[in-house]
């Protein structure tokens, strides 16, 4: 009985050493090795990148990197360190850009500053007759206190882009920007541009309603600043209905917010800066609202929630209207552009643009080598335009945006310009479906930008993965969780497929002919015609 009693015990204690062995031991020295294969001595003729099976790794030995602005080595990871901070202090974060002239600069500083104290002196005019007909008519005014800013966050921004992005990578006016339309005081709200185009009207037998339809509204900051105000529309964990066509989707403020992020982790820097914000929509919209056309548009519902339409939506359908609780409704603060008057930009379709009806389709539907025509047009068939509509492609996939009709450029920068990455809310809408049409230009065209590419691989390592440097960088919004992890995951998971679609072109091409290095010049000049086709 005895022998049977310790061999039990023995057998017992050897299950949990080897329990404890292959569960707990095992993983941390797979893992320290892991870490010391992946070392870094912040020599670039040192730096691997995950090699994906029948995918050729570009080396980095002809690419430069700058030292951070505290003088530290460019990449030198720390035990414990956050994956966002390591991200951007890896090299192909830290790439040299061509050193700029007044040409590669948007605006120069006398130029805004003259645009700014000319808003600054219609404003004053307009509130002076405002107020004029508000004390005739009895009205009671709510008066804020305006101040001059020439080191406005928001003019720093403006004062930043450049012909290669919006914002450079170390631009702390960017973080100075999104503090402040987290937290300044509004003293204006008003119909965006496209909505009071409309003039009330609004066709209720189209298929895809006008911009002007979709509930957006513009507010003034106390220094001038400029936001687009996205409401909310779903709960975070709504998914799309199954039902619902791309056009008809919902505009989604936490979308706005997350492509932010994501277009920053990316390294595009292509969309205007986000936050979020919980708006009081009586204090903060309607009682600082100047057009009787909006304040005419907000009510009390049965529940004494404030809420109101989109401005052509008493002609359409009710249901669309957006409500606080009571007062408080959570939304998406956009950072504008320049105005059109000084910093002019180009509407362009997109050449893979969908059919926004019911039944039809477009041709690059239909047809699998619709790239190989597009190559031959201008301005497609020179330069960087091809390979900034693919990188749109990536980041729309990501998202899962199917709506993307048109690219705008600023004309200044012509076509080797980037592309911005406007209107982002209808991403985001369903985690569960990868809708792989929308990477149609990258597997048409069998062609990404090195530096593209390299960025997505090191996204798909474990130490900087996708979803989880997401996760971190948008902790830092207000409405955090902005995404559910759900969409977090999926963001793995299409990375992986961007990957694989790569991985097949370049096994029936080559390297050569996949992977292009950046900044291309142009081959050829475009004629008068060329142009005049294109625009």
């Amino acid at each position: 009985m005895m022998r049977r009693d310790r061999f039990l015990l023995v057998a017992t204690l050897t299950a949990v050493f080897s329990a404890d062995l292959y569960f707990i031991l095992l993983p941390k020295l797979q893992s320290m090795r892991q870490t010391w294969g992946h070392s870094c001595t912040c020599d670039s003729n040192n730096l691997s990148l995950p090699r994906l099976e029948g995918l050729a790794t570009p080396q980095l030995s002809n690419w430069t990197y700058v030292p951070l602005l505290d003088g530290t080595a460019a990449y030198e990871p720390a035990e414990g360190d956050a994956k966002l901070e390591k991200l951007f202090a890896h090299p192909l974060y830290n790439i040299q850009t061509p050193v700029l002239g007044p040409e590669g600069r948007l605006l120069q500083t006398e130029q805004l500053i003259e645009y700014y104290r000319k808003k600054v002196s219609r404003w004053e005019r307009h509130m002076k007759f405002y107020n004029e007909a508000a004390a005739v008519a009895n009205i009671t005014v709510t008066k804020h206190e305006m101040i001059y800013d020439p080191d406005a966050s928001w003019l720093k921004f403006h004062l930043g882009i450049n012909r290669f992005a919006l914002y450079s990578r170390d631009d702390l006016s960017i973080v100075q920007l999104l503090k402040d339309m987290q937290n300044m005081t509004i003293v204006s709200a008003d119909y965006t541009q496209d909505e009071k185009a409309l003039k009330g009207a609004c066709d209720c037998t189209q298929v895809v309603k006008p911009s002007g339809h979709h509930l957006k509204l513009a507010l003034k900051m106390r220094n001038f600043a400029k936001v687009m105000f996205k409401p909310m529309r779903q709960q975070r964990d709504e998914e799309t209905p199954e039902d619902f066509f791309y056009f008809v989707d919902f505009q989604r403020h936490n979308a706005e917010i997350a492509a932010f992020h994501l277009d920053r982790i990316l390294d595009f820097r292509r969309v205007p800066p986000v936050a979020g914000r919980r708006v009081n929509i009586t204090g903060e919209v309607l009682q600082v609202a100047h057009s009787e056309d909006l304040r005419a548009v907000f009510f009390t519902s049965p529940a004494n929630n404030t809420c109101f339409f989109a401005k052509c939506l008493y002609v359409c359908k009710t249901e669309y209207a957006v409500c606080g609780s009571p007062d408080l409704l959570e939304g998406s603060l956009s950072a504008y552009l320049p105005g059109l008057s000084i910093a002019p930009r180009l509407s362009i379709p997109n050449p893979w643009t969908r059919s926004y009806t019911f039944a039809g389709r477009e041709e690059w539907e239909v047809n699998p080598f619709y790239c190989d025509t597009i190559k031959q047009l201008y301005p497609y068939n020179s330069g960087n335009r091809l390979l900034n509509i693919i990188d749109m492609s990536i980041f729309d996939f990501l998202i899962g945006n199917m709506d993307r009709h048109h690219y705008e450029i600023f004309t200044k920068f012509g076509d080797e310009g980037f592309l911005l990455h406007l209107d982002n809310a209808r991403g985001f809408g369903k985690h569960t479906r990868d809708e792989m049409s929308i990477l149609a230009p990258l597997s048409q065209c069998c062609m990404i930008k090195r530096s593209t590419l390299l960025r997505l691989q090191l996204l798909a390592q474990s130490e900087f993965r996708l979803s989880d440097v997401m996760r971190e960088s948008l902790k830092g919004d207000p409405l955090w969780p902005v995404l559910t992890e759900p969409h977090l995951l999926a963001l793995d998971r299409r990375l992986q497929k961007v990957l694989r679609v790569v991985q097949r072109c370049i096994r029936r091409l080559g390297d050569d002919e996949v992977i292009t290095k950046d900044f291309i010049k142009p081959t050829a000049r475009p004629t008068a015609t060329e142009m005049k086709k294109v625009r």
